[in-house]
Formats: structure tokens, C-alpha cells, sequence
């Protein structure tokens, strides 16, 4: 497999303004609801007055995942930058970092990059960000997962890899051609098999995607 371009990643801060404050955990829920409101300015007050920045709702979300959820990008910067854990998981394994990568969210995802992102973590379908964000043919997404390091090969728990998911679940158009391109550049393997047996050459034959068939022939 071709090498893959790295761009550093910054350590988890080890502090944060907030760090020396006493945790007050009645002010929980408020900022869990500031942040999901992008109110930047009330989650900075919550975290000044001891907001815990680990605060769990029903959901497991805490307020950095709230946050990504509703792409609140001043809030997550706040949060962020205040010393959140960007790969603090919820009841459904996402995190900022693979939900924003999932939903193509760049500016939160870029932020989580800085931030100490964990690319080797997985969802709950056991797949990294690099994934979903090319089952939904989000290019700028890919193009950025790929040179933070992402493994391109990585196989999910239904045995797809993220040029699998761009050629099953995709519709062949321009976007999942450039997704299925910026793979391919980064050297994803197109003969790794899915759990029917299939290669993406043959996923893309089998559903019509004459363009995708070409690009993935051409590397072969």
C-alpha cells in the first residue's frame, strides 16, 4: 500500500483555564443545553463558574458530543479548547471526533484533529471515521481523514472497508467518483473482499457504476 501523508497531531491538553476550579456538578445539564445551543459565550460562564466538562445526559453525550451533534462549532471550540476530551464516547459509541467525521462536520472535525483525535478509534459498527464519511461520499472529509493517517484498509465489523462503502452505498455520482479517487490515491487496497465475497470492482459492476468500475481498473 502506498505510504499516507501524516499531519501531526496535537497532544490533549494537560490543562485547561477551567482545570483549578471546583467541579460543580448542578451545572451540568445547563451547559449540556448551552452547548447543544452553540451558546458560546454561556458554556465559557458555565465552565468559569465549575461546569464539569464531563457531564453525562440520558444519552451518554457529554457536552462536547452535544455539541458536535448539532454542529455547534463555537461551543465545541470553547469546549475544546477548555480541555474536553474529543474521544469521550457515547451510548452510541460516537464521539466528536467520529461524528464529525461521520457527518462530514470539517470545521469540528478539524478542531478534534488538533486536538488529540484517536484515528484509531471505532464506531459502533466497529469502523473508523474514514468510513461513514465515505459512505456518504463527503470528499473534503476523506481527503482530510486520509492525510491525518487514517488506515484507508480498515474493515469494519460488517466487513466493509471505507472504498467498499463508497461503492455500496454511494450512487456512482461525482462525489463517491472523487471519494472513491482520493482512495485509491492513498492506496486502498481494491481487492479486499466483502462478507458476500465481493471486490469494490465487482460491487461497482454489479449496481452499474461504470465511472467507479473504470477508476478502480485503471489501478489494478
Amino acid at each position: 500500500m502506498t505510504a499516507q501523508a501524516t499531519t501531526p497531531i496535537s497532544p490533549p491538553r494537560s490543562s485547561s483555564p477551567v482545570a483549578s476550579k471546583r467541579v460543580d456538578p448542578s451545572l451540568g445539564g445547563a451547559l449540556l443545553a448551552a452547548a447543544a445551543a452553540n451558546e458560546a459565550d454561556g458554556v465559557r460562564d458555565l465552565l468559569q463558574r465549575g461546569a464539569d466538562l464531563g457531564a453525562r445526559d440520558e444519552a451518554g453525550r457529554t457536552p462536547l458530543v452535544a455539541a458536535a451533534k448539532r454542529n455547534a462549532i463555537d461551543a465545541a471550540r470553547v469546549l475544546i479548547e477548555a480541555g474536553a476530551d474529543v474521544n469521550a464516547k457515547d451510548d452510541l459509541q460516537d464521539s466528536a471526533y467520529l461524528y464529525a467525521g461521520a457527518e462530514g462536520l470539517n470545521e469540528i472535525l478539524e478542531l478534534t484533529l488538533q486536538h488529540g483525535a484517536d484515528l484509531r478509534s471505532v464506531n459502533r459498527y466497529g469502523g473508523t471515521a474514514l468510513i461513514p464519511a465515505s459512505e456518504h461520499g463527503h470528499v473534503q472529509t476523506v481527503r482530510r481523514l486520509i492525510a491525518a493517517g487514517v488506515d484507508v484498509d480498515h474493515v469494519n465489523t460488517p466487513r466493509w472497508t471505507a472504498l467498499q462503502e463508497a461503492v455500496v452505498y454511494g450512487d456512482g455520482s461525482s462525489k463517491y467518483q472523487d471519494t472513491v479517487r482520493a482512495l485509491l490515491d492513498a492506496g486502498a487496497d481494491p481487492d479486499i473482499r466483502d462478507a458476500n465475497g465481493r471486490t469494490a470492482l465487482e460491487n461497482a459492476e454489479r449496481k452499474g457504476q461504470t465511472a467507479i468500475a473504470d477508476l478502480i481498473r485503471d489501478r489494478r
